[in-house]
């Protein structure tokens, strides 16, 4: 997409990552920052399994928000790309986003992750999230804990699902961000197409309604969608690794297959503005996470290993 001419000689425009361990909050952050719901949420880590552009917009200018996948050891060629695709994304942006949560104790994640940045010559600035489950003191022994091991810009104490001091994170982020026009229309949310967008929410819900073993074995590919005035036909495909885990998705007379479909279809519907019929069929798809073709078609860049 072109960029825009800004009208204003004070306008900033530039890319912010936002990285941190799996489960620290990284969608739930940007979902709030942007106004909308764009990244799927869930308690398990691993829910971000892309690098999601989502574009805030005011008077001051643009922010292009990159969420990326936790950082943790990689375990198939599926965590080999996760591990690429957010490590790949530091070196292009103009500041970072660091989200912990409260605690002086710096584990080996955590200090992986400080290593990298301290290879890094882009401006770093700490969030610690969550702020409302911790004490004054215990915050106070964070951003000491952080501020003596990485070269921090600034702190920011926040509580992403609160909306809690994500006004002062926006000035913030601005503040690192170069003088120049915009990248998108101002209308712009996110570069993620409705298909892969409508995949991602059945995905989420999935993963917030289905046992432990099955969700990190799981992916959704949307096979079609067709407008018919206004109402929307999607047919959507879950794969599972194994057929036990085929019968646990689709549950007793159908039941959970439906459930995760009801869910799904009322946030495709938010989303769309339209009526949605929804179906979903399960397939067995074993060892999918290590087959780079199954990978390329469900939408992951493997050039990028």
């Amino acid at each position: 997409m072109s960029r825009k001419a800004s009208g204003s000689l004070e306008n900033r425009a530039g890319f912010c990552a936002i990285i941190g361990r799996p489960n620290v909050g990284k969608s739930t952050l940007m979902n709030h920052l942007v106004g909308q719901k764009i990244a799927i949420t869930s308690k398990r880590p691993q829910t971000t399994r892309t690098r999601i552009r989502t574009v805030y917009t005011d008077e001051r200018g643009q922010i292009v928000f990159v969420d990326t996948p936790g950082m943790q050891q990689p375990k198939n060629r599926l965590g080999h790309y996760m591990e690429s695709a957010a490590e790949g994304v530091l070196k292009e942006v103009d500041v970072i986003l660091y989200l912990v949560e409260p605690g002086s104790y710096i584990g080996p994640q955590e200090e992986e992750i400080i290593e990298m940045l301290k290879s890094l010559t882009t401006p770093v600035i700490l969030v610690i999230n969550k702020e409302d489950t911790a004490s004054k003191e215990k915050l106070d022994a964070t951003e000491q804990a952080y501020s003596e091991r990485l070269d921090l810009e600034r702190i920011y104490r926040t509580a992403a699902l609160k909306d809690k001091n994500t006004v002062a994170l926006l000035e913030g982020i601005f503040h690192f961000l170069p003088y120049g026009e915009n990248f998108y229309d101002e209308d712009t949310v996110t570069e993620e197409t409705e298909r892969s967008i409508a995949a991602e929410i059945i995905r989420e819900k999935a993963l917030r309604l289905l046992s432990d073993e099955v969700p990190h074995g799981i992916a959704v590919e949307v096979v079609s969608m067709k407008e018919r005035g206004r109402l929307m036909d999607i047919d959507a495909t879950i794969y599972c690794e194994k057929t036990s885990h085929k019968g646990i998705v689709i549950g007793k007379d159908g039941r959970m297959l439906k459930r995760i479909g009801t869910e799904a279809r009322k946030d495709i519907e938010d989303m769309l503005e339209m009526q949605v019929n929804l179906k979903l069929w399960v397939k067995v798809k074993k060892n999918w996470r290590e087959n780079e073709g199954i990978l390329r078609a469900l939408g992951y860049d493997m050039r990028k290993l």
